[in-house]
């Protein structure tokens, strides 16, 4: 197996100058590569997203998040399994450990976030005809979970977790329509070119995205950041996805409140037909 930093310095000399920017980078910090969106990294090493595609594939990889699984893999540490654990911790400890993260992630988010963009995007799914939910991977839970609320308001809306869905639900939205998108790299292509396509049909895309310098964002009409570090790549998303559902659950009993009396009839509607479901 191949160290990843070893095979950065072998081939400096193939590369051009501004891949070679890329590598130094890299080199002085490995660490935080794993935990950085490929803007973050080309904004960092002073060149380009298509620079740092190019200088992952000129080692051999299939792109920037291979690099990241990679240096993962390959850093003597074990904090990138989640935060700041480690294997000598008991189980107390890393309770305290992930259940910390998790608040100070909310807590976070909730200093950070701009209530304009929020009022902003609460009104346009107030006003819209339809909402379409996207997400992928973990993000795909917090798309249904979306879906599973706000259906309950009247609006008629979906949840996509499929690519080809994702493309041709889009391309038949409208102007009086809202596009949520949910990634927390906010670099997902199959995401990125979902939102393309909702917003060349005329559809405002909403996007929940862990970053304030995620590639997503320049598709985005408005753009609501959560605060969370996802380090654990070799895991499913924690942090983050508790962020995003608190943002959608945020979204939501807004949207609600904004025609109280409709919602209070909608709702006691959906209690009642599930009476006869349980005992």
């Amino acid at each position: 197996m191949t160290d990843t930093l070893a095979l950065i310095r072998g081939s400096m000399d193939s590369l051009r100058n501004s891949e070679k920017k890329v590598a130094k980078c890299v080199l002085g910090d490995p660490g935080s590569v794993i935990t950085s969106s490929i803007t973050e990294l080309a904004e960092k090493s002073g060149t380009s997203e298509p620079t740092v595609i190019r200088f992952c594939r000129k080692l051999g990889l299939g792109g920037y998040m291979e690099l990241r699984l990679n240096l993962a893999r390959d850093l003597p540490s074990t904090q990138y399994i989640f935060e700041n654990i480690s294997d000598g911790d008991s189980l107390a400890g890393i309770a305290g450990k992930v259940l910390n993260a998790h608040r100070e992630a909310i807590s976070n988010t909730l200093t950070k976030l701009n209530l304009d963009d929020l009022d902003t995007a609460v009104s346009a799914l107030q006003s819209a005809r339809r909402i379409e939910f996207y997400g992928l991977g973990g993000s795909a839970i917090v798309a249904r979970d979306a879906h599973h609320k706000f259906f309950r308001l009247g609006i008629p809306c979906a949840a996509h977790d499929d690519t080809h869905m994702q493309v041709m639900s889009a391309s038949l939205l409208s102007s009086e329509d809202v596009v949520v998108v949910i990634s927390h790299t906010g670099s997902t292509k199959d995401i990125i070119d979902s939102a393309k396509i909702a917003r060349k049909a005329g559809a405002k895309v909403i996007g929940i995205i862990g970053s304030e310098n995620a590639p997503l964002l320049k598709f985005c009409d408005i753009a609501l950041s959560v605060h969370s570090q996802e380090a654990a790549l070799r895991l499913a998303p924690m942090t983050s996805r508790l962020v995003q559902l608190a943002i959608i659950d945020v979204l939501f009993v807004a949207v609600a409140m904004k025609n109280i009396n409709g919602t209070k009839e909608r709702l006691d509607r959906v209690k009642r037909s599930l009476v006869d479901k349980r005992y």
